[in-house]
């Protein structure tokens, strides 16, 4: 997949393929019905946060992308969230790259 977006692997010092992390942060969209934070809402309630209010439940899931370019690995993670991390009919998502 990696050739086929046209990545190009840098070797370190050390003779090692250089990698970035990548992050995607998954969660509902605004108005959607997040039953597992309401879940979670009043379990804190129950255990005495009673000021906690508007629980949402969301994913992150972490990667390594092979290369150097920071601005290629966003747009890889994004078509990747896009196409299988995130249902983007009910979910938005955000992506981190260091």
């Amino acid at each position: 997949m990696a050739a086929e977006t046209g990545f190009h692997f840098r070797l370190s010092r050390l003779g090692e393929i250089e990698r970035m992390k990548a992050k995607v942060h998954v969660y509902l969209k605004p108005g959607v019905l997040d039953v597992q934070g309401k879940a979670i809402e009043g379990a804190l309630h129950g255990l005495g946060w009673g000021d906690v209010s508007n629980v949402r439940v969301g994913k992150t899931i972490e990667f390594e992308v092979a290369g150097s370019d920071k601005a290629k690995a966003e747009a890889e993670a994004k078509a990747m969230a896009e196409k299988l991390l995130a249902n983007t009919v009910i979910e938005s998502f955000r992506v981190e790259v260091a």
